[in-house]
């Protein structure tokens, strides 16, 4: 079962390394949950990118992933 949009909510994420702010990433509460609990991110959301996964866990925004370390 797929989330809806109306089943995503926006949480904050770390600082930036980069840019020194902090972000937002609107992930599905389920998913949200079940990684809260140990699941390894990229199976708990699948169904947001690799780049909103990683600012999730370390705040690098993926515009500031692209300029400091480029593509």
């Amino acid at each position: 079962m797929s989330a809806t949009k109306e089943n995503y909510i926006t949480v904050p994420t770390p600082l930036c390394h980069h840019c020194k702010r902090t972000g937002t990433v609107a992930v599905p509460e389920e998913g949200l949950r079940a990684w809260r609990r140990g699941a390894t991110i990229q199976n708990a959301l699948p169904e947001i990118s690799a780049d909103q996964r990683e600012q999730l866990l370390s705040g690098w925004h993926p515009e500031c992933w692209s300029t400091y370390f480029g593509d």
